[in-house]
């Protein structure tokens, strides 16, 4: 048989590496893979469906799937996880010493609606108080390069959301004192993101928790819960044309992710610490890190389809049975 000729998109992460290199190829299936920045990626598929499988972002598939049937089928794949809540970075001179001194700043965000910035939220109401009405947000990315662009983002009733003018970002403004923090900072190049400025070593900005290791740690053991920001879509018409290419894709996903794993999980090291995570919760989750499958993942699931709708991103609650392939729901 001749191989199914594929386009696929992924992020590069050590668990994609054996997909994009080829070591593990998907059986009956001939992939052509582009790697691109997350950022880029969802935004070239939700306003374009450029290609016929990609990573996605999770907030951005049950925003889409609420609206309406999608142009895609999800697989129970998740690429990247992270205590995304730990990645909150404040200005030293703002007074924020603790999560609830959020309340009352201007805080940014590259996008709203991204899975990142949902699961920042809503750690901060459900473990601190933090209401996201008591926080006043700046989106940098604008509306034509922007996946809320594609999925007709409007800031949720009573929430303040401003634009960040095209002629700055979020780096440039906590530099100068315009915000306060920000949910999440990424100066990767790519199409959508704007901030270039290096933080890291910048003595006005420092992270909200200064150990994040810790934080996640306490997270996980008080919830259960490892937030997963990916998934993985395929073009809806093709699982309709040719069912069996969902349980192959997802078998060699796996596979991809084994090989890591039965290297020592050398690979994923670096990838967990700057996670946040910490060798107490990698061994917390030893056997399996990154599970994929619905089964293993239903309960983080559930959280970020309640956050998504809880923060007024869908006028419904968008079931897990909806997003995902039917033969995938056994996973």
């Amino acid at each position: 048989m001749t191989p199914l000729p594929l386009s696929i998109a992924l992020s590069d992460n050590p668990n994609t590496r054996p997909l994009i290199d080829g070591d593990i190829e998907p059986e009956g299936i001939a992939l052509t893979a582009t790697v691109i920045h997350p950022s880029e990626m969802f935004w070239r598929q939700l306003r374009f469906a450029e290609f016929d499988v990609s990573e996605m972002s999770m907030s951005s598939l049950f925003i889409s799937t609420a609206r309406g049937q999608t142009p895609w089928l999800a697989l129970p794949v998740f690429t990247t996880r992270e205590f995304f809540h730990t990645r909150i970075l404040v200005r030293a001179d703002a007074g924020i010493e603790k999560p609830a001194d959020l309340r009352g700043k201007r805080v940014g965000v590259p996008e709203f609606q991204q899975t990142a910035a949902i699961w920042g939220r809503g750690v901060l109401e459900s473990e601190f108080g933090v209401h996201p009405r008591e926080m006043e947000f700046f989106m940098e990315r604008v509306a034509d390069k922007s996946h809320g662009g594609a999925t007709g983002f409007k800031a949720p009733p009573g929430v303040t959301v401003h634009q960040i003018p095209a002629s700055t970002n979020i780096g440039e403004m906590l530099t100068r004192g315009e915000l306060d923090a920000t949910l999440l900072y990424l100066t990767h190049r790519n199409l959508v993101d704007r901030s270039r400025i290096d933080l890291a070593k910048d003595p006005r900005v420092r992270p909200l928790f200064p150990d994040r290791a810790a934080e996640g740690r306490r997270y996980y053991a008080k919830t259960g819960i490892y937030p997963i920001n990916h998934t993985v879509i395929v073009r809806r018409t093709l699982i309709e044309q040719h069912p069996w290419i969902a349980l192959n894709l997802y078998t060699a996903f796996a596979a991809a992710r084994a090989k890591v794993l039965a290297a020592g999980q050398d690979a994923l090291a670096s990838f967990f610490e700057t996670g946040g995570v910490g060798e107490d919760v990698r061994r917390a989750l030893a056997n399996d890190p990154m599970a994929y499958g619905v089964k293993a993942t239903r309960k983080v699931m559930e959280t970020i389809a309640d956050y998504v709708h809880a923060q007024g991103l869908t006028d419904r609650r968008v079931k897990i049975e909806e997003l995902f392939a039917p033969v995938a729901m056994d996973l």
